[in-house]
């Protein structure tokens, strides 16, 4: 037996609970007495309610309640109190709030009802009657209105660098360029759902679909005014967020209003055409001035983001930092602008400003490699940054070389042909495209409590979130590694938010913080066990230092000398409980900047009469730090890849401006990758070591998976077809 761990490609100890349908989803508790809900949605973009009437439905047996602006409880209102860790500046939406319709498909009340049927039934029977104001939701109409917002939930834009201008006017080669890129929905598999159990001391148990349990706890709180030990929120299961749960969603204001209420349990699940109706990645036009020399390498860049917004929020991304951290160039200038229009406010949306920026810009650098005669993959390694030039900071780490060397070779990029239109198989044209990228690896505060009874059991703790990732998993990994105990001795709780306190969970920043409070606390324990085998008569640890010791296969023996050992159960008495407030090195990590990077290379086949894309071949090079469980890893890097395609060739929100709402709010008009779509993917993990990002040397793997995905797509579409699409998704009509 070895029970180390870390690095192991364990299958996930949560798969058989999820196969089995023994792990249970926020929409599948259930009590006694239940209620259910049903939201109604605003039949117009802008203007006022002018009359409710819900006589017909309440008339219908089985129908508890209708709440609307006109019978809501008088709760505090004001914007603080329905902040949450995820909002970006402004105000918030507040549900039934006010008459005011801000945006299509606005929730303007609820139907409770004893089941969800009859409340979906008795929904048509509420009559609305509205003052319709002219709604704007036109982004190409409005762009020149585009304003720089007084605060950026984003990284705020990076001072000019050099003279961007003059050098660009000089340089040899010049490049201006726009892409646009279109709002998407997350659509996870699991809509969003809350239960609420009503407790007759007038306490609440939320079963919520979210990203962090705290943040909802921390809502519910402000909103109603709640003592946070009179609202516990669970969610041991999501299923799929994509940062959709990062915020709470409506349906948990109105459910807990319901059952506030009505002093009963109250479940609303979202429709999927409900699912259209909150936050999504923004619409964003972005215009690229690039100069370089003749020989290739970069003299000037600019980068112009304009970005959409709700007009009660300044959301913003970070769409534009990434010419400074992904490429060596003395003059840069850059800018982020918003604008407002009546939808509601974007939300994260799987690296956001990542997905979306790097786009555009690798996209950019391609244009600019064919237009100065150079290899893409050469342009870029002319071209490689060895600092973040954003902050003059250098990398904690940064294997992107190898990146492009491994996953080109595996390729066979070697074999490229220069010219577009010069590989063909039969009536398919074949391109070959490149394109590399970056995600911070940001480390967070987090706690976690560790149990370790005498028969040798570990309990870790924390209240995060996993979302599909395989957090129970790599976090029991983490634990079982940390004291030598088999994985089957170890459990890891989460989704709690009477755990120990955990950021969202989100910003791929998971590992690096929950799983180093998880490595703190379990050292803590070690510890306790270590003095408890010295005090041991003639114990063969006396006189060892913590730093002498390992814990393996149960034991905790000296490094030098494995014989000299004692059995971990052997010196348990009584139960060892600990706990930490685990916190970033600032001072360390403050003198560098941490990115996991990636190089990918995607084939496709382009039908030359019909202009359908197939991508053949992707080969992913990732640099991630230490990679804890590389089967739960690929997938995430899998993952990424199967919606980097979808990015590039099939995701679009479609906007209706004259009725003010998405169009294709379902499953059968807003296209996805299916299993036709996906092809062969590689992976290849990269053996990159950085003592700087946490004490694991992990870097997180959520988003780096997609960022580079749609850009390497596009520019192998340029490669088969000659003809560039600068506009996503990369539809056949665009082609032919």
């Amino acid at each position: 037996m070895n029970s180390k761990q870390i690095g192991k490609p364990a299958s996930r100890v949560d798969g058989r609970l999820k196969v089995t349908g023994e792990a249970k989803y926020a929409a599948e508790f259930y009590v006694p007495d239940m209620a259910y809900g049903f939201v109604i949605n605003s039949a117009i973009a802008k203007g006022k309610i002018t009359k409710i009437d819900t006589s017909q439905a309440l008339a219908i047996e089985g129908v508890y309640e209708v709440f609307t602006h006109e019978n809501r409880p008088g709760y505090v209102w004001g914007d603080k109190n329905y902040q949450d860790q995820d909002a970006p500046p402004g105000s918030p939406f507040r549900p039934l709030y006010s008459n005011e319709i801000q945006f299509g498909m606005q929730p303007i009340a609820l139907v409770v009802a004893e089941t969800f049927e009859l409340a979906r039934y008795a929904a048509k029977y509420v009559q609305v009657e509205y003052d319709t104001t002219a709604h704007d939701t036109d982004f190409e109409a409005n762009i020149e209105n585009a304003y720089v917002p007084k605060k950026y939930k984003s990284t705020p834009p990076p001072d000019p660098r050099g003279n961007p201008d003059e050098a660009l006017a000089n340089a040899d080669a010049q490049l201006e360029v726009e892409y646009s890129h279109p709002s998407e929905h997350h659509n996870p598999m699991e809509m969003h759902a809350s239960t609420v159990v009503w407790e007759e001391d007038g306490k609440l148990t939320v079963y919520d679909k979210i990203q962090g349990v705290q943040n909802s706890q921390q809502y519910i709180c402000g909103a109603f005014g709640m003592a946070k030990e009179d609202v516990r929120v669970i969610s041991p299961f999501v299923g799929g967020a994509f940062g959709s749960g990062l915020r709470p969603q409506y349906q948990l204001f109105l459910a807990v209003l319901a059952a506030r209420e009505l002093k009963r349990s109250v479940q609303l699940v979202l429709t999927r055409q409900q699912m259209f109706t909150f936050g999504h990645r923004p619409k964003t036009v972005q215009r690229l001035s690039l100069g370089a020399s003749s020989g290739g390498k970069l003299e000037a860049i600019h980068h112009h983001a304009f970005a959409e917004t709700s007009k009660f929020e300044d959301y913003s991304e970070d769409v534009i930092i990434w010419p400074g951290v992904l490429y060596d160039c003395e003059n840069v200038k850059v800018s982020h602008k918003l604008v407002e229009l009546d939808v509601y406010t974007p939300l994260d949306m799987r690296a956001p400003g990542g997905t979306t920026g790097i786009f555009a810009l690798e996209c950019a650098i391609d244009e600019m490699a064919y237009k100065v005669g150079v290899d893409p993959v050469e342009f870029r390694l002319k071209n490689y940054s060895e600092k973040d030039s954003n902050e003059d900071k250098p990398f904690s780490s940064k294997e992107l070389r190898e990146c492009y060397r491994q996953a080109g070779e595996k390729f066979g990029w070697s074999k490229r042909s220069q010219e577009p239109r010069s590989m063909r198989e039969g009536h398919n044209l074949i391109g070959w495209g490149v394109a590399n990228g970056a995600w911070e690896a940001t480390q967070k505060k987090a706690a976690a409590k560790a149990v370790l009874t005498p028969n040798g059991k570990l309990t870790v703790s924390c209240a995060t979130a996993d979302i599909g990732t395989g957090t129970y998993t790599v976090m029991t990994q983490i634990a079982a590694d940390t004291l030598g105990l088999p994985l089957d001795d170890v459990a890891f709780l989460l989704g709690d938010s009477s755990l120990p306190k955990s950021p969202l969970e989100g910003g791929s920043w998971t590992v690096s913080s929950v799983g180093s409070a998880v490595k703190a606390v379990c050292e803590q324990v070690g510890q306790k066990l270590v003095e408890q085998a010295q005090k041991q008569p003639n114990s063969p640890l006396a006189g060892a230092e913590q730093q002498d010791v390992e814990f393996v296969d149960g034991q905790i023996r000296l490094r030098k000398d494995a014989s000299k050992a004692v059995a971990i159960i052997s010196i348990l008495s009584e139960t060892l409980e600990e706990q930490v407030n685990h916190e970033p090195d600032e001072e360390k990590q403050s003198k560098y900047a941490a990115y996991a990077h990636s190089a990918v290379f995607v084939e496709v086949k382009v039908d030359e009469d019909l202009g359908t894309v197939k991508v053949t071949r992707v080969v992913s090079g990732i640099a991630g730090g230490n990679i804890i469980n590389p089967k739960t890893a690929k997938s995430q890097i899998m993952g990424g890849v199967v919606w980097g395609i979808g990015a590039a060739l099939e995701e679009e929100s479609v906007m209706d401006n004259k009725y003010g709402r998405f169009i294709n709010h379902d499953l059968d008009k807003y296209h996805v990758p299916v299993n036709a779509d996906v092809h062969d993917i590689e992976v290849i993990f990269l053996d990159e070591k950085d003592d700087i990002v946490n004490n694991l040397g992990a870097k997180g793997l959520g988003e780096i998976g997609i960022v580079s995905v749609a850009p390497a797509i596009a520019n192998a579409i340029f490669h088969a077809t000659g003809k560039r699409v600068r506009s996503l998704p990369i539809t056949l009509d665009k082609l032919l």
